[in-house]
């Protein structure tokens, strides 16, 4: 069994950082695109991405299987004490294609279901995310120190939302959402970086309509809950990761979800 400590965070970072110095090598020069089965892009970034991070998980916790966006075949499920490694190489290759900035890599520890360890690297924008059950959330300053983070309690009364929205998916769900939610600003931005900032209380909620994927949004929900955010169903249940069997589409599909920052504080 893994031990959630600081150190195993601390190697989670380093390794989702030496993948982000993969992707940006081939972020600064012309890079093929192919088209996946399911019309997603896939880069020689995502590809370099995941060897780093597979070879790096095996090598840090050989027990513990490995979920990755680009391998899910060999994937068969947690291991016997509910443990699982969830891993996005590169969440928004569409940013990246883009060349935008927007796009991070993501590791979430998975235990009986529940992200318990998150981390999400942003390597162009020289950020990342951390956040472990027991240690809190952090995001790292320019020096690479982590600074604690706390997600931000609602707007008061008279004051607008901030409000999150993906950057490369419209819904036309979405409108009615907000005219329910009141007076909101919707700033656009991509991959898991729109969880983070509502964790590190830079914004306030962010409703996601049509289909994502588990290693979407594992790690960036471990960083939401520790910074005392939510990530829940638009029935305010909690996203589940519960993968008893093999990894095909129909269980690695999140419902529609929201990210809210902190519950308002009773008067």
């Amino acid at each position: 069994m893994p031990t959630i400590n600081k150190a195993l965070l601390k190697s989670i970072e380093q390794l989702a950082s030496e993948a982000g110095e993969a992707i940006m090598q081939l972020y600064r020069r012309d890079f093929a695109v192919e088209i996946k089965a399911d019309n997603s892009p896939l880069t020689e970034a995502d590809k370099a991405a995941h060897e780093i991070i597979a070879r790096g998980l095996q090598a840090l916790t050989p027990d513990v299987p490995i979920l990755s966006e680009e391998d899910t075949q060999s994937f068969m499920g947690a291991n016997t004490e509910g443990f699982y490694w969830l891993v996005d190489p590169l969440d928004g290759t569409k940013e990246f294609i883009k060349r935008n900035d927007e796009f991070t890599v993501n590791i979430a520890l998975i235990e009986e279901g529940r992200p318990v360890l998150g981390v999400v690297v942003a390597p162009a924008l020289k950020l990342a995310y951390l956040a472990a059950r027991g240690l809190g959330a952090f995001k790292t300053d320019d020096d690479g120190q982590w600074q604690p983070i706390r997600a931000a309690s609602p707007p008061l009364k008279g004051q607008p939302w901030r409000v999150l929205g993906s950057r490369s998916h419209v819904d036309s769900r979405l409108s009615s959402w907000l005219g329910e939610l009141g007076e909101h600003h919707l700033q656009p931005m991509g991959s898991s970086l729109k969880a983070c900032v509502i964790a590190e209380g830079n914004a306030d909620v962010y409703p996601r309509f049509g289909p994502t994927s588990l290693w979407d949004t594992g790690a960036a929900q471990a960083v939401v809950e520790q910074a005392g955010g939510r990530v829940v169903t638009f029935h305010n249940q909690p996203l589940s990761y519960a993968m008893l069997e093999g990894a095909n589409a129909e269980h690695v599909l999140n419902p529609d979800f929201v990210v809210w920052g902190r519950p308002a504080t009773p008067r």
